[in-house]
């Protein structure tokens, strides 16, 4: 016979997404139960560069768009949180730059001088004359203009493990996308079914969140729910493992309005640096093969950073997908993503910078439906379920 364990809301998906939701949900005293269907932060969390943006790229147009004023206050929200200040504690993460940077070669300093006088980015950027350069910028071999963005970049897994820290008892595996896993009944999750051996156990939750990123997808299926639609953006990323001494945290711009390529820097177990390549390389990318688009990344980077000598180094790249919800034309979305439908909120941040404004929308979404913390939750009735580890970094895993 199964037994039944009653909790306030229940988290499917482990990235960083879900695991601030839980971390904001039990500081606010909500009985949680977060699952996860491998790894925390296996998904799209371990795969991000750590750039906490504060719109910059977005307005290399010159115009203040809608997703540059959406994710303008992010990096101050964070940075809180990195002082122990904020809605969350990442005061043991690791940050690996406090700034994030943009270059442009000699040719295309007008651009940049009339792109970084306009009202779009003004108190987010320092010039040239007020930073001091990165050791990988300050040669004289490098010409062109050279800017600080108010941006951080950020060791994503010890991000997770300070989230879990406070709250790991309710963290557990298991696979959502399981039949029968999620009950479902005129759109409404009833219950959720976790199975282990010789155990069965009826969970019940006023709240069902979704944050699973690209599984969202598959748990809505499992539950025979199909709103709200998702699309995925693919990009091609490149990482590749050197000898070069120097970190590179840096957008590289050209004449168009996306970033030539996105540089950050990234460590082996062994301490061995390994760049972490986006931006254009990535998206136009996708439909190259492996060894095109590495070969196409051994160029741009040659032609972008030819004072820099990687020397003896290891190349590899992979498919990732932007799980966002669905928009007309595959564009971006602007901001972060809430959908409520009956007692189901299924949530995408769209970018990592967005995670403190989304969970915000959640806890609102939860006050406006009278939602409050109420029940007790004994968690030792699921210690059949095995608890997630953390997830590797992708280069860890390809490159050593």
């Amino acid at each position: 016979m199964a037994e039944t364990l009653e909790t306030d809301v229940v988290i499917i998906g482990g990235g960083i997404a879900g695991l601030w939701l839980n971390y904001r949900l039990r500081k606010a005293g909500y009985s949680t139960l977060l699952l996860e269907k491998k790894t925390l932060g296996g998904g799209q969390s371990v795969r991000s560069q750590g750039i906490i943006h504060g719109g910059a790229k977005y307005t290399l147009n010159g115009a203040l768009t809608t997703a540059a004023n959406a994710i303008s206050e992010m990096p101050d929200r964070w940075r809180a949180c990195l002082k122990g200040e904020g809605d969350v504690d990442l005061s043991s993460a690791r940050v690996l730059s406090e700034y994030h940077y943009m270059w442009s070669r000699d040719r295309l300093v007008s651009k940049l001088t009339a792109f970084f006088a306009s009202k779009a980015v003004r108190g987010k950027v320092s010039g040239d004359a007020s930073i001091e350069r990165p050791a990988a910028f300050n040669t004289p071999d490098f010409h062109g203009n050279f800017y600080a963005l108010n941006e951080l970049v950020l060791d994503v897994p010890t991000v997770i493990n300070a989230l879990i820290a406070p709250f790991s008892d309710g963290i557990l595996q298991y696979d959502c996308t399981l039949p029968g896993a999620l009950v479902q009944e005129q759109g409404e999750i009833v219950e959720m079914h976790l199975v282990g051996k010789n155990k069965r156990v009826r969970v019940k939750a006023k709240r069902f969140i979704l944050a699973a990123g690209e599984g969202n997808e598959s748990v809505l299926h499992g539950a025979q729910l199909h709103r709200p639609a998702m699309q995925r953006r693919p990009l091609h990323m490149v990482i590749v493992r050197h000898q070069y001494p120097h970190p590179v945290y840096a957008h590289c711009i050209g004449a168009g309005s996306k970033p030539l390529l996105t540089i950050t820097t990234h460590y082996m177990q062994d301490g061995q640096p390994v760049w972490y390549l986006g931006g254009n390389l990535a998206e136009t990318g996708v439909e190259l093969d492996r060894e095109t688009q590495i070969n196409s990344a051994k160029t741009l980077v040659k032609d972008l950073l030819p004072w820099i000598d990687l020397g003896e180094s290891r190349w590899s790249s992979f498919l990732i997908h932007r799980a966002e919800p669905q928009q007309k034309g595959m564009l971006r979305p602007d901001t972060a993503f809430v959908h409520s439908e009956k007692n189901i909120l299924t949530c995408w941040p769209t970018k990592l910078a967005l995670t403190p404004n989304l969970v915000d929308t959640v806890m609102a979404q939860l006050q406006a439906d009278g939602v409050e913390p109420e029940t007790a939750c004994d968690l030792g009735t699921l210690s059949f379920l095995p608890r997630p580890g953390v997830s590797a970094p992708v280069w860890q895993e390809m490159l050593s």
